[in-house]
């Protein structure tokens, strides 16, 4: 297992690099300056989480594969999408554990002159954090706390299920990503079907169910006062962000709810000034949030 200086391979995926850049941008900004060492993961492919479905043994392959290189370069993998870390964590710990499906799997990765031989391990954005940089530092780093906004958070559902693979949060109540919203000095409220899906998933089957899905979720966040939605997964993301333009035209009402990558919300209050964190490339424009925080730090650092 590797350990010492935060040093990881960083696994971007398939969603990332094509249509959230918004999200590698920040976090590849606040990971360097909280001294997290991210190196290019080489000749990845796609985790294998959507192919699932349709064939397992695929999926199990591509994973292994991604997890084979990581071993090569004797490095942990950071992933930022939530779908990237339960197929390349579940395949990790599935091979691990299982001997004989060990076996079967290398005899397959033989063909590509590898073998798994589970010396890595598989974190998301938020382990990093909360587990190699650690809550202190990351308060430590806190140039402009956001004590004046109230947001909500979606950490989403393939960081914390199921519990039994994952191990990281309460599935019923998750804290994690809520106590690293804290740290930026920013009200993390609650709302009614917290810890219910974005709906995403289904979409390429039925895109009724998860808009509503979706609308449901963005009235019980407005409904309880918060002034953005706070995400850790593309997916989610695109659910919130880039969909919220259709999801007001499908039902004909007015939502305007900003949705930030946590990194995004972090580096602001780490000092970050928006266009560094890719702020402008969201799909619902934070202007009046924006507003807000800068004139609240202008006012305190006047008086």
């Amino acid at each position: 297992m590797v350990s010492g200086k935060p040093r990881y391979l960083i696994f971007l995926g398939c969603v990332i690099p094509y249509r959230l850049s918004s999200y590698e941008i920040s976090a590849r900004r606040v990971l360097s300056a909280l001294g997290v060492e991210l190196v290019e993961m080489p000749e990845y492919n796609c985790c294998g989480f959507p192919i699932d479905p349709v064939n397992h043994d695929t999926a199990v392959l591509l994973a292994a594969r991604n997890l084979c290189r990581a071993e090569m370069e004797q490095l942990n993998i950071l992933t930022l999408c939530n779908g990237c870390f339960s197929s390349l964590h579940k395949v990790n710990k599935m091979l691990r554990e299982d001997k004989e499906e060990r076996e079967r799997i290398n005899e397959y990765l033989k063909i590509l002159d590898m073998e798994f031989r589970g010396t890595i391990e598989v974190k998301h954005l938020v382990h990093v954090l909360s587990e190699d940089v650690g809550f202190k530092k990351i308060k430590d780093s806190i140039k402009r706390p956001l004590s004046m906004l109230r947001v909500a958070q979606h950490p989403g559902c393939h960081i914390i299920r199921p519990k039994k693979v994952v191990g990281k949060d309460d599935p019923e109540n998750p804290r994690l990503l809520k106590d690293l919203i804290g740290l930026t000095g920013a009200k993390c409220i609650s709302y009614r079907g917290e810890n219910e899906c974005c709906g995403n998933p289904i979409i390429g089957v039925n895109e009724d169910i998860p808009f509503k899905m979706a609308k449901e979720k963005l009235d019980h966040i407005i409904a309880a006062g918060a002034e953005a939605l706070i995400t850790v997964c593309p997916f989610c993301h695109i659910m919130f962000d880039l969909n919220q333009p259709r999801i007001e035209r499908i039902f004909n009402v007015s939502i305007g709810l900003p949705t930030l990558h946590y990194t995004q919300l972090l580096g602001l209050a780490m000092g970050f000034q928006p266009q560094e964190l890719a702020l402008d490339e969201l799909r619902v424009k934070p202007t009046a949030l924006l507003r807000k925080v800068f004139k609240e730090n202008s006012s305190q650092k006047s008086s």
